[in-house]
């Protein structure tokens, strides 16, 4: 069985990234059949609760206030119109509903507590609930590990060197202290990036190194490609080859075996055969529904025919136990 290690160093990750592409998947692959049920993939869909209107400056985000892109800004969705979708994305065969929320940070309000509402209605049906809300203090991530929440997202998106160039209104530290925090709430971890932002395989590889050493592995890392927003600084990016996704997939694979590692934005520029190299490197979970957000994504019943090819199958919720005995099971 594959070693678990949290002591990978640049050189070590560097390697595997750059080596002959068939010999990458070949092990990704190999290491994949090791640790996990490889034909089985885990569902989520990703429901943007508050839409717009974000002080932040991320460059590839279209939910920023300072970017014209069109975006109409939509105040925080009622419970019946959240309840209404959970259900609708567990009927297209989704084990998971990831909520986000266009905000710098998470206050103490009135909104706040619809969203624990929201986490206990949607625990309630029997789904994962994951929330992306921004940072995070330890008392607001306990607040919603009591209400049921099982994983948190908050992505690093790329290297700490690369950090300040994509983002200046927060700082990395920023962002590994909120995923400090929710590891002090016993929460599950999201966390992972994007490529296709003008960074360098160098940042690629630095940013896998954080997510690999931290104490615990995150339980989910998911590889986004860019998709470029028109009115947002990254909009002249260049689509990310196909060929970088599998190294990034194969590479998180590999240094990560236990990690469920998510297939994410961008899936709308590959073909079937593009993901089931995806697949076959290590990714073992997507984002279903027609959108990511504000972005496009492959409808479910488009997903579900790709399964049948594939011969893929939806992972149920909580296989790896309810947030109630998390602690004594292994992540």
């Amino acid at each position: 069985m594959t070693e678990i290690r949290n002591d990978w160093t640049k050189e070590e990750i560097s390697e595997i990234y750059n080596s002959p592409l068939l010999d990458l998947i070949y092990r990704s692959a190999s290491v994949h059949r090791e640790n996990k049920d490889y034909s089985e993939v885990q569902i989520s869909s990703l429901l943007s609760i508050k839409t717009g209107g974000c002080s932040e400056d991320c460059s590839y985000c279209p939910q920023a206030a300072r970017y014209n892109t069109g975006l109409e800004v939509q105040a925080l969705m009622s419970l019946e119109q959240v309840t209404f979708a959970a259900q609708k994305a567990k009927d297209g065969g989704a084990s998971r509903l990831c909520m986000g929320a266009a905000w710098r940070e998470v206050r103490d309000n009135r909104d706040f507590d619809k969203v624990i509402e929201m986490v206990k209605t949607v625990n309630s049906m029997d789904m994962e609930v994951c929330c992306t809300l921004g940072m995070l203090t330890e008392s607001q991530a306990q607040r919603l590990a009591d209400a049921g929440l099982y994983a948190y997202n908050h992505n690093l998106d790329t290297s700490e060197e690369d950090y300040k160039r994509i983002i200046t209104t927060r700082t990395y530290d920023d962002r590994l202290k909120t995923i400090e925090n929710v590891r002090k709430a016993k929460l599950t971890v999201c966390s992972g990036g994007i490529i296709g932002l003008g960074e360098t395989v160098e940042d690629r590889i630095s940013m896998l190194k954080t997510l690999s050493n931290m104490p615990k592995h995150p339980e989910s890392v998911p590889i986004n490609a860019l998709v470029p927003v028109k009115g947002t600084p990254m909009e002249n990016q260049p689509l990310v080859p196909i060929w970088d996704m599998v190294r990034m997939i194969a590479t998180a694979r590999i240094i990560m075996p236990k990690t469920v590692v998510r297939l994410s934005a961008g899936r709308t520029q590959m073909s079937l055969t593009d993901q089931a190299l995806c697949f076959m490197a290590g990714a073992n979970s997507i984002f279903a529904g027609d959108k990511l957000l504000t972005t496009p994504n492959p409808e479910f019943n488009e997903d579900m025919q790709m399964f049948d090819i594939l011969g893929l199958k939806p992972r149920e919720a909580f296989k790896n136990g309810r947030p109630a005995v998390r602690e004594t099971v292994e992540l």
